[in-house]
């Protein structure tokens, strides 16, 4: 019995230390589209360089738990780490200044529309991220783009490029930092379906190959389950006696 223990107690701190983001508990409440809205995160663990998709319907808090987990909201409950830090407790802290240093070094956002500077080149809207940073690379910067076949448009505005571009620049300044994670607000949105499938794919590669976990949040689980992503799904509740409607995110038995 006592070998059993030991062996669950080591098994407990490798879990630990190859756990790059983890949730236990976690509630975050925010007005929704129609109602007041509990979102909850009972159990969840992500992986370096794991990918999956989070499914749900508009409206359901995707957006409010990535934001979460991008550093730029606080949990009202529960356990948060990432990275080994305790971001719950840095948040009830007010470390602002740490909560800043890790998301400027350690997390790409590909945003569901770009969200790219016009005023920036292409290289330049690629490289913000490592300024800010403070990790400058121009060879990195061009083997992005290279990989992502955008080595062409360099030197062009964003105006200048489609939509399917646009695109895979937003993906590369994700990238360009060497992030342990890449949150993406529903990067298919606004492309065709055909482009989509590309874009999840491209995505996935992409991190695989920088060795980012990746988290997508998307309103079409067949489409990222089609791509080879797990799905953290979302289950919905109707307003209780509270007058509050949940949103329980959790990964399927």
């Amino acid at each position: 019995m006592r070998g059993l223990g030991l062996r669950a107690m080591r098994f407990a701190r490798v879990r630990a230390v190859t756990t790059l983001l983890s949730l236990r508990g976690v509630t975050k409440a925010y007005r929704g589209d129609a109602a007041p809205f509990a979102l909850e995160v009972p159990e969840f663990d992500l992986m370096p360089g794991e990918a999956l998709a989070l499914a749900g319907p508009s409206g359901s808090g995707k957006s409010t738990l990535l934001m979460m987990l991008a550093l730029a909201a606080p949990p009202d409950a529960g356990d948060f780490t990432f990275a080994g830090e305790d971001i719950a407790r840095l948040w009830q802290a007010g470390r602002r200044d740490a909560l800043a240093g890790l998301r400027a070094g350690r997390i790409g956002v590909v945003p569901q529309t770009g969200g790219l500077l016009p005023y920036l080149t292409v290289a330049g809207n690629i490289a913000l991220t490592q300024r800010i940073a403070g990790c400058e690379d121009a060879a990195r910067v061009r083997m992005l783009a290279e990989e992502l076949g955008i080595a062409a448009q360099l030197r062009k505005r964003p105006a200048e490029l489609s939509v399917g571009q646009r695109q895979r620049v937003a993906i590369a300044r994700a990238l360009a930092h060497r992030p342990a994670l890449v949150l993406a607000d529903e990067p298919t949105a606004s492309v065709h379906p055909e482009l989509a499938d590309a874009v999840l794919a491209l995505l996935k590669r992409e991190c695989a190959a920088a060795g980012a976990a990746l988290l997508v949040a998307t309103h079409d689980p067949e489409r990222a389950a089609h791509a080879g992503y797990p799905v953290l799904a979302c289950t919905t509740h109707a307003p209780g006696a509270d007058g509050i409607a949940r949103s329980v995110f959790a990964r399927p038995a």
